[in-house]
């Protein structure tokens, strides 16, 4: 039986016995009665265990540690009046697992320091506990909103010979000692990808709208609270759509999300709000009810000069890269909410993004939510190959590698967009949580190489 089973039909299992396997949260002995909160994982919060020195193994019982994993055979009682809905009077209780005494997580408030050396237990805490719960529901939220719209999912390789972004922050996969990669494995030096994008979109070309979610990989020596040298990406691709439709999808999408969690995680999102952040579930219930606005980089960057002394970067300029302070002011301070920000300086936009009609500016939208800034960013793509060719050799970009993905243009191409939407930062959002480490299962940043 399973305690989420016995809390969702109280009345049907009440006087009824019970057999339940689990972990002991805490065990609490007194001169009477004694008490377990007990955990069987199906979900966040605890069912107490009440046990008496009437029941045969009491002395065995009351020495059962934290961590312990138990069997009980007891008796489901409702409790409308106590703090809990229920609880199971035990007649019996079997260790499966004892934890040994330096059992790291005992009752009391640890850091996240700590935390994070201890990546194989902390999942059984409750920040980690409520955090990767939420991380399997918002899975779900993402594949079953596209699945429901039509879209394919695809899976793009991990090994890859391209740099999709052309920043040359990528890990080396190789089986050899030195740079011959000739000799290599492949033949050629391979990477770890930065982006399924490229992959995915010529499975847009076949099925119109298609979605990848899954592992990306930076060799980035970044050590912020909002950079990981290995996360997870949401890259969708749609066919005959622009700019426009494309920031339609993206809209959807994050309302959709947020909906989601709240109707499949709310314990979890109760859990945040009460002891993470105070204000997250309004804060996403509002953007979930926002019309999402629509601003030019030009206009953002005219606002944001007239106020420039106020920020801690106060070189503001056209061209710029903006950075969260300024993306954070333009949703909070200047829109009241959620806002795309588009057509972006061309020259701090990736090689295939379409380049609009002025010459300066792509086709691009990044859409800036209060609270974290910058969630999700997208553009309409290249589709002409001239100008596609033109800005890679501006770029000094090798062309042979990627003629591939230039034939694209040539055999049937159309008009198509995409995004890409960081599921580690979707979850920061979500729940309050400020760094990328603590909503990860187990984080690979810069000198952390921990399992």
């Amino acid at each position: 039986m399973l305690v989420k089973k016995l809390k969702e039909k109280i009345s049907e299992y009440d006087g009824k016995p019970v057999t339940l396997q689990g972990w002991v949260r805490t065990n609490r002995n007194s001169k009477n009665i004694s008490f377990i909160e007990f955990n069987d994982g199906s979900c966040f919060s605890n069912l107490q265990i009440v046990y008496s020195p009437e029941m045969e193994g009491y002395e065995q019982a009351s020495k059962i540690t934290t961590g312990s994993a138990i069997e009980v055979k007891g008796t489901v009682h409702a409790t409308p009046e106590a703090k809990q809905p229920l609880e199971v009077a035990a007649d019996s209780i079997t260790v499966l697992g004892m934890a040994d005494h330096d059992y790291p997580l005992q009752k009391k408030r640890h850091s996240y320091e700590f935390m994070r050396e201890i990546p194989h237990v902390r999942p059984r805490a409750n920040t980690y506990y409520a955090v990767f719960r939420l991380r399997s529901v918002l899975s779900m939220a993402i594949h079953t909103f596209f699945q429901d719209r039509g879209f394919v999912y695809v899976q793009t390789p991990i090994i890859t010979g391209n740099d999709a972004e052309g920043a040359g922050e990528c890990f080396t996969v190789t089986t050899i000692d030195d740079q011959e990669y000739e000799k290599d494995f492949f033949g050629k030096h391979a990477q770890l990808t930065v982006s399924g994008q490229l992959h995915v979109e010529p499975f847009a070309l076949t099925y119109r709208n298609v979605y990848t979610f899954g592992p990306t990989f930076r060799a980035e020596n970044s050590n912020t609270t909002r950079h990981a040298a290995e996360f997870w990406m949401i890259e969708p691709e749609l066919a005959f759509a622009d700019l426009s439709d494309n920031m339609d999808v993206i809209e959807d999408m994050i309302k959709y999300c947020i909906r989601y969690v709240l109707e499949h995680a709310p314990e979890e999102m109760a859990f945040f709000q009460k002891m993470i952040d105070k204000d997250c579930i309004d804060r996403v219930k509002k953007v979930a009810d926002s019309e999402f606005r629509r601003m030019t980089y030009t206009e953002a960057i005219k606002e944001l000069e007239k106020v420039k002394d106020r920020f801690d970067n106060k070189n503001i300029y056209w061209g710029m890269d903006l950075q969260s302070e300024h993306e954070r002011y333009i949703c909070e301070q200047v829109v009241g909410g959620p806002v795309f920000l588009i057509d972006y300086p061309k020259e701090i936009k990736a090689f295939y993004m379409r380049e609009n009609e002025d010459g300066k500016t792509v086709a691009a939208c990044d859409l800036l939510v209060p609270y974290v800034g910058e969630l999700v960013g997208g553009s309409q793509r290249e589709e002409r190959y001239d100008v596609l060719k033109k800005k890679m050799d501006d770029m000094g970009m090798e062309e042979s590698t990627l003629q591939w993905y230039m034939d694209l243009r040539r055999f049937g191409g159309c008009v198509h967009s995409g995004f890409g939407l960081g599921f580690d930062r979707m979850l920061m959002y979500l729940s309050g949580i400020q760094n990328i480490r603590d909503v990860q299962p187990y984080p690979r940043t810069p000198r952390n190489l921990i399992f």
